[in-house]
């Protein structure tokens, strides 16, 4: 199956030929990786130009902290939390993406002019695939998680979790085909730390070739996840080079976007991996 190299979103079409880095930009007071330190609508849009100037394509707003444990974010907090962020960056031109699962975030932020959908739930609460598939344009990441976050790390995935992922996935999809939605629109991520060992990570990881076999652009979302904390030793603050690192291999084995926070590191390090790709298709 040709794969497919560019993402419709709703106010323009992102070019997946050089792969994509997604800056986070937490309002949340509670997000395991930056302490809430971009939690008031100033902060957070003082952090989300910080990224842009080093590198970032797309910004990701998030207003729920979805880390292992993490308790569920009341609708109007949520709201309170992401559009005054979202209002603001929408006028930049660069595509902005929203982490939300709830679909009244969903229509809030994209009638705000939100580019792109990215739900950890992947679509499966009440309402949520039938307003994407009204909306009619904007990108969509729908993203594998074993049980909710509040429990996925009480128990783990079985056995190979690889065939499994792909085929939730593959499933997700076909929903959203079968309603309408293009493809052109959709991306997928594997969810690492959603409910996976460290080992099921690092399959997914080593073996993101069958993901890739249902035709659709990888996002791969590693940054200063607990599996990196878990191989190197590393506490979470510790964890820049863990990170980059992971996302040059997500790339090396076909991701086309990288969500991170260290957006200045992972940009460097991909311009170090195109560099060498030049070569590799200079010499072929």
């Amino acid at each position: 199956m040709a794969m497919q190299t560019q993402w419709q979103v709703s106010r323009s079409t992102i070019d997946l030929s050089r792969p994509q880095v997604m800056g986070i930009v937490n309002t949340t007071p509670d997000s395991f990786s930056d302490g809430g330190r971009h939690n008031s609508a100033s902060a957070a849009l003082q952090h989300a130009e910080l990224l842009l100037s080093q590198g970032a394509d797309i910004l990701d707003i998030g207003g729920e902290s979805t880390r292992p444990g993490s308790p569920a974010v009341p609708l109007e907090q949520e709201l309170q939390r992401v559009l005054p962020v979202v209002k603001e960056a929408v006028r930049w031109q660069v595509p902005i993406s929203v982490d939300t699962y709830k679909p009244e975030v969903m229509q809030a932020v994209l009638e705000l002019g939100a580019d792109i959908i990215n739900d950890i739930w992947a679509l499966r609460q009440p309402g949520a695939r039938e307003l994407i598939a009204a909306h009619g344009s904007c990108g969509v990441c729908l993203m594998h998680m074993h049980q909710t976050p509040q429990t996925m790390q009480l128990q783990h995935m079985e056995g190979d979790a690889v065939p499994e992922v792909k085929t939730f996935l593959q499933q997700q999809l076909a929903q959203l085909q079968a309603m309408g939605v293009e493809s052109r629109r959709l991306v997928l991520d594997y969810g690492i730390g959603f409910g996976k060992s460290v080992e099921q990570n690092f399959a997914l990881l080593a073996r993101q070739q069958e993901l890739r076999a249902l035709g659709l652009p990888l996002l791969a979302g590693w940054s200063r996840k607990g599996s990196l904390g878990k191989v190197t030793g590393c506490a979470v603050e510790d964890r820049l080079v863990p990170s980059v690192t992971a996302a040059v291999l997500a790339v090396e084995r076909g991701a086309r976007i990288v969500r991170v926070h260290d957006v200045a590191a992972t940009v460097a390090a991909l311009k170090v991996w195109g560099a060498m790709q030049a070569q590799i298709a200079v010499t072929a």
